[in-house]
């Protein structure tokens, strides 16, 4: 399950449970809309086990400010609140799957 992250939700999520994986992007990125396909199929594979979250930079700008995002798409991985691992640009499914097993 994909969701939004916004600036009022983003605690709640980065806080939570399970780990998360947050995908900074915007419509006009050409690059981005060639990983969200990639993000909408891995958070289906792990869902219960990890969120997956879509962050707009447009819209959420605090956030992308947070995290210093200054190329997208950036897709930042967290556990127990904490950054674990990050990825910028685009890759294959491979490369995004080997860092959500990581997070397990």
């Amino acid at each position: 399950m994909e969701v939004k992250i916004t600036n009022e939700n983003f605690e709640t999520y980065k806080n939570g449970e399970l780990p998360l994986v947050v995908d900074f992007w915007a419509t006009w990125c050409g690059p981005c809309r060639m990983v969200s396909p990639i993000m909408t199929e891995l958070a289906e594979k792990y869902d219960g086990k990890i969120v997956v979250g879509k962050c707009d930079v447009e819209e959420a700008d605090d956030i992308a400010a947070e995290f210093r995002i200054r190329n997208i798409p950036t897709v930042v991985f967290m556990k127990n609140g904490e950054v674990v691992d990050k990825m910028v640009g685009a890759a294959s499914k491979d490369k995004f799957e080997e860092k959500f097993q990581a997070l397990l």
